[in-house]
């Protein structure tokens, strides 16, 4: 397959797990509820989340589903359609982080990243009960469930890991009845991340998953938390009475299924925004504040630059320029200027190569492949650029046109990684989507 679209979750897709879980349970697939947990796209605030910047993110109608039956009893069993093995444990089993192990006394850190780790996919459900057990919920039901992503879909750089972690999480408080709002369970799926699994990545990914609404650009402050909902000033319906807009997402997909990393790499870029930070708050007389780049004021940093090494000023011209990019986005987001938002996406994506130094040859080539592709509005990775994808906003009316343009261009520059995407798309083109919700049996609560 070269291009793909069309509706998630299909009512197909649905009774393929109702009948699954029907079949592990033993219950009537009648009784099975399905947790829609959608990938996420972040078109403005590339890597500056951990720097406390504002961000602006919306889901895509792909992602995970998860299809479950409350258990008789604590037991949870669950099975997945991407890895092999049955998980087996109990709800009111206390659970550990699996990020620590004792050996000999001594802690030790555990690689999750090595390929034998990923066999224990589990590991997020374990952790969805370990937050919400750590906030003091005691729970009594397990489930028995069967998790899939949308099928021959890369999903790196799309935050598959958070989708996965939102998922475990509604269906546990579902099944025992919890009632937790959507602030709470970005807290839960911190936990499960950074706590549960060791991972030291922000708040972006879950927010955007569990706070997103159709249509909408969800904007987030990551140093206040404050977040909210930018409405597009149209919502139109198309000809068959369906919600529409005048775009479409368009994910473009490398073929790198390893990341091509380069020095100085992707957590040293983290390092040093926080030295750029430590020398810009201690240059202006703010050196008690915590050395990130949101501390420090844009007319600082314009005045004492010059004290910072020559990468440092990258870092930090790239959190600056970003943040402003983003503001600037949200207004046109409101006021439907495509165009201008799109020119924003690229400067971003640019900004990355450039200031941010992340990426490697066949993302970039593939974000200048898209920036030359009819109708595309603006691309940029989605992602840091190793590996995975590049997302492009495209005009609605032209974006089987780009997407053809992309796959046969990119094909001509990578031949070789372009043909590990026989087995799924190379450019799949997307909705917007609607925020990460329990459905029961009824269809016409979805999309």
């Amino acid at each position: 397959m070269g291009v793909f679209s069309g509706h998630w979750p299909s009512e197909s897709e649905l009774d393929k797990i109702r009948n699954k879980v029907a079949e592990l349970s033993g219950r009537d697939a009648q009784e099975v509820r399905l947790v829609i947990s959608p990938y996420r796209i972040c078109p403005l605030g590339a890597h500056i989340d951990h720097q406390g910047g504002s961000v602006s993110a919306m889901t895509i109608n792909k992602g995970i589903l998860l299809g479950f039956v409350p258990s008789n009893d604590s037991q949870v069993t669950l099975q997945s359609a991407q890895f092999e093995g049955e998980v087996l444990f109990r709800v009111d089993e206390v659970q550990l982080p699996k990020h620590m192990s004792e050996t000999n006394g001594l802690t030790e850190q555990i690689d999750l990243s090595t390929p034998q780790e990923e066999c224990k996919w589990g590991n997020y459900a374990r952790g969805a009960i370990y937050a919400l057990q750590s906030r003091g919920n005691h729970l009594k039901t397990g489930i028995t469930g069967f998790i899939c992503g949308s099928e021959g879909l890369d999903s790196s750089g799309l935050s598959s890991s958070a989708a996965v972690g939102v998922a475990y999480l509604l269906a546990f408080e579902s099944a025992n009845d919890l009632v937790v709002c959507p602030t709470e369970n970005i807290e839960y799926d911190r936990l499960i991340e950074n706590e549960y699994l060791g991972l030291k990545n922000g708040i972006l990914d879950q927010s955007a998953i569990l706070l997103s609404s159709y249509g909408c650009l969800t904007f987030m402050n990551c140093k206040t938390i404050e977040h909210k909902l930018i409405h597009p000033p149209e919502v139109q319906n198309n000809h068959e009475g369906e919600r529409g807009n005048a775009y479409k997402i368009l994910l473009a997909f490398s073929g790198l299924k390893q990341a091509l990393t380069t020095s100085p790499g992707y957590n040293r870029r983290v390092v040093e925004c926080q030295e750029a930070a430590k020398v810009l708050l201690q240059a202006s007389g703010n050196e008690e504040l915590e050395p990130v780049l949101s501390n420090v004021k844009p007319e600082d940093f314009e005045v004492h630059k010059s004290k910072l090494e020559a990468n440092l000023v990258k870092r930090a011209e790239h959190y600056f320029s970003e943040n402003e990019r983003v503001l600037k986005g949200l207004d046109a987001w409101a006021s439907g200027n495509l165009k201008e938002f799109g020119d924003l996406i690229t400067a971003s994506g640019l900004s990355s190569i450039q200031n941010y130094e992340c990426g490697c040859e066949p993302l970039i080539q593939l974000y200048e492949v898209l920036l030359r592709a009819p109708g595309v509005l603006g691309a940029r990775f989605s992602g840091a650029g190793f590996r995975g994808c590049c997302l492009a906003f495209v005009e609605a009316d032209r974006a089987e046109e780009a997407a053809s343009f992309v796959k046969n261009e990119y094909f001509k520059l990578q031949p070789n990684l372009a043909s590990h995407l026989n087995q799924g798309p190379a450019v799949l083109i997307c909705d917007a989507s609607d925020s990460a919700r329990v459905i029961s049996n009824t269809f016409s609560q979805l999309d």
